[in-house]
């Protein structure tokens, strides 16, 4: 594959190759290993972010090192499209310095495939996020997660919480886990935070916690997004007292459930500080299999016979 913008076009034997893969970058501790061959090297990689971001750019810039390559970070605040250059413009400038791997965040939708049509033949695009749409990387470390913890995905029940209407994570979660084969998915959100027709995603809809996280396996927490909504169009406090995932909240599931975030975190909105420090929470380790997912799908790109 030339460029990572969705899973869409990917099966499972696709899917479980880049997971096989990322598990070689861990050690049997879970840690990334010390010495990666260097696949990268040579290469440039540039985090082109157009929205804040911890987790995704620290494990992208983090992987490409690892993998010997040079990491340009750009600063959208002191660049020049502060002074009014295009996209296409700031684009064809950096693939003009060398830089050879594209990792976009944006918060319009379709921006890293606009980019990638942008690129000349030797450039390589990796979607970090854009807008509503999608994050592929996000949801493949979280189906590494799954699969480190659960082992075999045709047996789960899975449930995420929260802002779906919103979130690319949800979107690409999705989409891996109907991949993957995971028989049952739901979603558990007030009516204002689903997409219309949420059903047509191929998961089940509930609005209470109680009925949602029956008997699941796994729940996924997303935060909601207030960027991206309208002030008065959204209340912490009732969404709080009907949605925050709490130690009463886990057990309506299995006695055994794990709980997700991609991040960022807010504590006692969406999840209780409890179950974030609790022994279901495998949070941190989604941080580090982002690096390893990351180091995965750069090599890939890099060098296609892997």
């Amino acid at each position: 594959m030339r460029h990572l913008l969705t899973l869409e076009h990917l099966n499972a034997q696709g899917l479980n190759h880049i997971l096989s893969l990322a598990e070689q970058f861990l050690t049997p501790e879970g840690k990334i290993v010390e010495a990666a061959p260097a696949y990268l090297a040579g290469k440039t990689v540039v985090n082109l972010f157009f929205e804040p971001s911890t987790r995704t750019r620290s494990t992208f810039t983090l992987a490409a090192k690892k993998l010997g390559a040079e990491v340009l970070n750009f600063d959208i605040q002191s660049s020049s499209t502060k002074k009014g250059e295009s996209l296409k413009d700031t684009v064809l400038t950096l693939q003009a310095m060398q830089c050879d791997i594209f990792v976009v965040r944006h918060n319009e939708n379709g921006t890293p495939q606009l980019i990638a049509d942008l690129l000349k033949e030797n450039g390589h695009v990796i979607n970090a996020g854009d807008g509503t749409h999608e994050h592929p990387t996000q949801a493949l470390l979280d189906m590494l997660t799954i699969k480190q913890n659960k082992k075999d995905f045709k047996h789960l029940s899975i449930a995420i919480v929260g802002d779906i209407l919103h979130s690319r994570v949800a979107h690409s979660d999705i989409q891996a886990l109907k991949i993957l084969g995971v028989p049952d998915i739901r979603v558990i959100a007030p009516k204002s935070l689903l997409p219309d027709n949420a059903e047509n995603l191929g998961v089940k809809v509930f609005h209470s916690l109680a009925t949602g996280l029956k008997d699941v396996d796994i729940i996924m927490v997303l935060r909601p997004q207030l960027e991206r909504m309208q002030a008065n169009d959204f209340s912490k406090e009732e969404y709080c007292k009907q949605y925050c995932v709490t130690l009463e909240s886990l057990s309506y599931a299995k006695r055994d459930v794990l709980v997700m975030h991609p991040g960022p975190i807010n504590r006692g909105l969406e999840i209780a500080s409890e179950v974030v420090d609790s022994t279901h929470s495998v949070i941190l380790q989604q941080v580090t299999n982002g690096i390893a997912v990351r180091m995965t799908v750069m090599s890939l790109l890099a060098n296609p016979q892997l």
